[in-house]
């Protein structure tokens, strides 16, 4: 757990790398929770807490250094389609923080010794949607509109001090800019993340000039890609290093495939640990998996980076 004697999670990226956790849904769907809802482990925020709790403690026992909220999917719009007001909405906002923190804390109780970071996820306007959007990106919106849509879930999630902010599997230019422009001056730095096929965002633009958006971004501490299939990631890597001169953030998919329709997976896995030290030398720091990777590989992760 973070102190005022540990790192802030800037810090550990300058001095090397850091572990982050891994899929948020399939931890809870292994222990038996149904996230077949369009709040996704969203709905677990106010139904079984503790579970998320758990999922948290799992990944840092493995090796992670980073847990990831189960916010990603958590909107004022999501929660009042399922008629939670916005009051009750902030409190599950913020909890979503203080169920990582509690996990931190029974990580630590449980013996574990190095500093332990929470991100507060803001996943993008299509996870509100629910029908994958995400992997499109080009809502319909402006830049304005977007940034309305998530300036107050930002400042509710910041306002529950995490340490970081994880602008996470963005689809296009668009919706990042209008992240960068709605964490401007909230005092909460911030990762920023695209879900990428080959060299561009999911929307199509080069990742060249994705990841120049956020090259002067003073609260922006890691750029990189998540969301993505493993074999994308080393050329993003080596592009938003390049491009920004930051740390770079990586959490790719196990590699099979999501059917929205069928809300389903499909295909092999292609993810290993093989690429880890490959991306490292490429200028990631900040390294997980996102869905489909569990603890155990986690764990790998961690055990590879160590060994490098």
């Amino acid at each position: 757990m973070t102190s005022d004697t540990s790192p802030s999670l800037a810090d550990a990226l300058a001095a090397g790398t850091v572990v982050l956790d891994g899929g948020m849904s399939n931890q809870l769907e292994s222990a038996g929770h149904d996230l077949s809802d369009e709040l996704w482990s969203a709905r677990l925020l106010a139904e079984r807490p503790e579970a998320v709790t758990e999922a948290h403690l799992a990944y840092f026992r493995a090796g992670a250094s980073v847990a990831i909220t189960a916010s990603y999917q958590a909107t004022f719009e999501g929660f009042g389609k399922r008629g939670i007001g916005r009051a009750e909405a902030a409190r599950l906002l913020a909890r979503s923080v203080e169920l990582a923190r509690t996990a931190a804390r029974r990580a630590a109780d449980a013996g574990v010794r190095r500093p332990l970071w929470v991100a507060a996820s803001v996943g993008p306007y299509g996870a509100m949607l629910a029908d994958g959007s995400e992997y499109r990106g080009r809502y319909g919106l402006g830049v304005t509109e977007l940034e309305r849509f998530h300036r107050p879930r930002i400042e509710t999630l910041a306002a529950a001090a995490p340490d970081v902010l994880a602008l996470e599997t963005v689809p296009d230019t668009d919706e990042a800019a209008a992240l960068l422009r709605a964490v401007r001056g909230l005092g909460v730095p911030a990762w920023l993340s695209y879900t990428v096929d080959g060299p561009r965002t999911r929307a199509g633009q080069p990742l060249e000039e994705a990841f120049a958006l956020a090259a002067d971004a003073e609260e922006v501490i890691a750029v990189g890609v998540n969301c993505c299939a493993p074999g994308d990631v080393a050329p993003a890597v080596e592009i938003a290093a390049r491009v920004t001169g930051k740390p770079v953030v990586v959490y790719p998919n196990s590699g099979e495939g999501w059917d929205a329709g069928a809300r389903a997976w499909w295909g092999g896995a292609t993810f290993g640990t093989d690429r880890v030290t490959a991306w490292r030398a490429a200028g990631a720091r900040l390294i997980g998996g996102c869905c489909r990777v569990g603890p155990e590989s986690i764990g790998e992760i961690a055990r590879a980076l160590d060994a490098a």
